[in-house]
């Protein structure tokens, strides 16, 4: 089964969507059974014959009968679907929440997704941890253009507008990872805005989130490396708490070490990979706003041995 299938929800949201799909395939199923089989009926039915004269058969014109049919009908199916969306469009936004929901600020940037989690004092980025069972509203904003917020097992498409917040909700049933993707194009490297969301027991979950919100570690062998990276325009565009950085344009690095990928899902978060990343973001993400640092071999290879510490 693919990992971002429609067909396979485990989340309440994914699968009230899921089954209204499902009504409205066997509706469409339906009419076109029904279409064809006229169409078979009047082909074979009304066929010429090798006897045929030629003459034109008699016309009938005008019956009450099949106009009712053709317009009630339509009518009544308009009706049906119209209900059932209607029903799983106030049941998905209007979900109470409950004493133990989760709340998240995600923030759509060009190219990468930034979670806040205002009741933990956790911020991270690229990848969403949330407890299985419970319910976790999602607070949508975007910070530039349009985004799209989609995990298909997990909740529909919803949007991120600037100046315009919205929002949805997951209730995982199962742990495990469930991949997703920005679903309104914006920019160049859309195709590359991944997401990721793990789905954590609550033990794990919760342990996850007293690393996260614990201070960024100080390892005084990576010394020479906190320099670089504090006296660099890293700086301006990245937080690490507990040092000078304390940017805002690019996902805060103070648990860097603890995701699985860079760069919003594009490739495995390796001290290798994070090198070359930071040498160059445009060779795994051509259109990315971070720019190449221009750091000597020496710098890199320092600064990389600093973030790599921070788990």
């Amino acid at each position: 089964m693919s990992p971002t299938s429609i067909f396979a929800p485990l989340s309440t949201p994914a699968e009230s969507i899921f089954e209204l799909s499902i009504l409205v395939l066997a509706i469409a199923a339906a009419i076109f059974l029904v279409v064809a089989a006229l169409l078979v009926y009047s082909v074979v039915k009304f066929r010429r014959k090798r006897n045929d004269d030629g003459r034109e058969p008699a016309q009938v014109y005008g019956s009450l009968q099949v106009e009712l049919a053709w317009t009630i009908t339509p009518v009544i199916i308009v009706l049906v679907l119209f209900l059932a969306s209607a029903r799983v469009v106030f049941a998905v936004q209007d979900a109470p929440r409950t004493k133990d929901s989760l709340e998240v600020t995600v923030v759509g940037h060009q190219f990468w997704w930034e979670y806040r989690y205002p009741g933990l004092k956790v911020v991270t980025a690229n990848e969403l941890h949330v407890p299985v069972g419970t319910r976790t509203f999602l607070n949508l904003l975007s910070a530039d253009t349009d985004h799209s917020f989609w995990v298909p097992r997990l909740a529909g498409k919803t949007d991120l507008i600037p100046n315009h917040p919205n929002g949805t909700w997951i209730e995982p049933r199962e742990t495990g990872l469930y991949l997703g993707q920005c679903a309104q194009y914006c920019g160049t490297q859309h195709a590359k805005m991944l997401l990721r969301v793990y789905v954590d027991s609550r033990e794990d979950f919760d342990r996850w989130a007293r690393q996260q919100a614990a201070a960024a570690r100080d390892d005084g062998r990576v010394a020479g490396g906190r320099r670089v990276f504090e006296q660099t325009a890293c700086i301006n565009c990245h937080t690490v708490s507990g040092t000078a950085a304390n940017g805002r344009f690019g996902p805060d690095l103070t648990h860097l070490m603890s995701r699985g990928t860079l760069g919003a899902g594009v490739v495995s978060n390796t001290p290798e990979n994070l090198r070359a990343w930071i040498r160059r973001p445009d060779d795994f993400k051509p259109g990315s706003l971070m720019p190449p640092m221009g750091l000597s071999e020496s710098q890199l290879d320092a600064v990389t041995a600093y973030l790599s510490t921070l788990q």
